[in-house]
C-alpha cells in the first residue's frame, strides 16, 4: 500500500515543486534547471558507474562476491531514473544516491538486511559434498579450491582425425577392373 502512494503523490509533489520554483525564478529558468540537473546527474552517473563496475571485477577476479557492488549499481540505476524524472524531489534522491559516501552507506544498510547465499551454501545446505572440499580451505585467487576434482572424458579430435587419414591412405584404392 506505501508503494501506491508514493506513485500518486510523488507526482504531485514534483509539480507543487516545479510551481512554487517557477514563480519565484519564472519558468524558462525552471525548465533549464530542470535539464541542467538531468545533463549533470547522467555525466557523474556515468563516471560513478564505471567505477562501480571496476571495482565488481575487481572482486570478482579476487574471487569475493561483489555483493557491495551489486546493490551500488542497482543504486545508480535507481538514480539515474530519478535525475532523468523532471522534477526537483526527484533530482534530489538521485544526487543523494550518486555520492558514493551516501550510495556506500545505502548499500552497506541494505546488505546487513539480506543473506547472501552462494551456490556452494546451497548444496552443502542440501546435504551434498563435493569430492575434496573442504570447509576449511579458503579458495585460491580463481575462485577454485585446493584439491576439487573434475571426472570426465578428453579424447584428442585432431589426433583422431589423424588417425583416420593413415586409416584411410592405407587401403588399397586399385580401380582397374577385374576384366583387364
Amino acid at each position: 500500500m506505501p508503494w501506491i502512494l508514493i506513485f500518486f503523490l510523488t507526482p504531485i509533489a514534483e509539480m507543487y515543486l516545479l510551481i512554487e520554483v517557477a514563480g519565484y525564478i519564472e519558468v524558462w529558468p525552471t525548465i533549464f534547471l530542470v535539464m541542467l540537473t538531468a545533463v549533470v546527474g547522467v555525466a557523474i552517473l556515468r563516471q560513478q558507474g564505471i567505477a562501480t563496475l571496476a571495482r565488481g571485477i575487481a572482486k570478482m577476479r579476487s574471487g569475493q562476491l561483489p555483493a557491495q557492488e551489486m546493490v551500488e549499481g542497482l543504486c545508480l540505476a535507481v538514480a539515474g531514473a530519478l535525475l532523468i524524472t523532471p522534477g526537483f524531489a526527484t533530482d534530489a534522491i538521485g544526487f543523494f544516491l550518486l555520492t558514493p559516501v551516501s550510495r556506500q552507506w545505502f548499500a552497506k544498510a541494505l546488505l546487513a538486511r539480506v543473506q547472501i547465499r552462494t551456490p556452494d551454501d546451497l548444496f552443502r545446505a542440501s546435504g551434498g559434498q563435493s569430492p575434496g572440499y573442504s570447509a576449511d580451505v579458503e579458495p585460491d585467487a580463481r575462485g577454485s579450491r585446493p584439491g576439487a576434482t573434475l571426472e570426465g572424458e578428453f579424447r584428442d579430435r585432431e589426433a583422431h582425425n589423424n588417425e583416420l587419414r593413415d586409416n584411410n591412405d592405407s587401403v588399397d584404392h586399385d580401380t582397374r577392373s577385374p576384366d583387364r
